[in-house]
């Protein structure tokens, strides 16, 4: 397979969070319970510490591209003829009609349509155009947001670079996520082919940075649990 547009630049998206750390605070002083309870019993507020809470932006990375293809392959067409027809030359092939068995002759009597199966060959083209969401261990997710003007940050790099923040960038290659893109796009294909041609054409490469509050909490016994909050959506993951 021919992959295209092998150098490729990668495109870095920033999501707007609508959360302040003020109001993530509150929401984890009302659930630092959850992760520790049990079926018979669950701590007191006041016996949960919050140990830290931090601001994450943890990357998505997004892929899009085209596969498209042509080829020969070997296919059985058959066609409707008269009854007093008893085979059909095609060039030099001649193909004979269909037997019919006891139970069509009883049906449709000897005036009865005959059939011819005609062996060819035909010529397919395949085009198919997709993108694939990852989040950053590398498992294929559906964002819950969408991705615009209204929820994209201005100045995605100054936001990643000015250090107040946790970073969490891609725990897998790009090349493995376009191999999955490939192999998305690319639909099993019939064994009996000839003379393939075919072409993946990678369009885009966007890493998504997506901000999350996370919350490490503590108890008596010092168990160590994690809570974490969708900035974007105010949701506890």
């Amino acid at each position: 397979m021919i992959l295209a547009n092998d150098d490729y630049d990668i495109k870095t998206i920033v999501i707007r969070k609508n959360l302040e750390e003020e109001d993530a605070m509150k929401i984890v002083e009302q659930k630092k319970t959850d992760p520790f309870k049990s079926l018979l019993s669950r701590p007191k507020k006041e016996d949960i510490h919050i140990d830290s809470l931090k601001l994450c932006y943890e990357s998505s990375l997004i892929v899009s591209g085209k596969y498209s293809a042509n080829y020969f392959r070997k296919a059985v067409h058959s066609i409707d003829v008269d009854s007093n027809v008893h085979g059909v030359m095609l060039g030099d092939a001649v193909f004979p009609v269909r037997s019919k068995s006891g139970l069509e002759k009883a049906f449709v009597g000897k005036k009865g349509k005959n059939k011819v199966d005609l062996s060819l060959e035909e010529h397919v083209f395949v085009e198919e155009e997709d993108e694939l969401t990852f989040d950053h261990h590398g498992i294929e997710v559906k964002l819950p947001f969408k991705i615009d003007s209204k929820t994209m940050e201005n100045y995605p790099k100054k936001i990643l670079e000015d250090g107040s923040s946790v970073i969490r960038e891609p725990e897998f290659s790009y090349d493995s996520a376009i191999d999955k893109l490939q192999f998305h796009l690319k639909k099993p294909m019939e064994e009996d082919v000839r003379d393939l041609k075919d072409e993946f054409t990678l369009h885009d490469v966007t890493e998504v940075y997506i901000p999350i509050f996370e919350a490490r909490l503590s108890d008596p016994k010092k168990k160590v649990e994690i809570i974490r909050i969708d900035a974007v959506r105010k949701k506890i993951l």
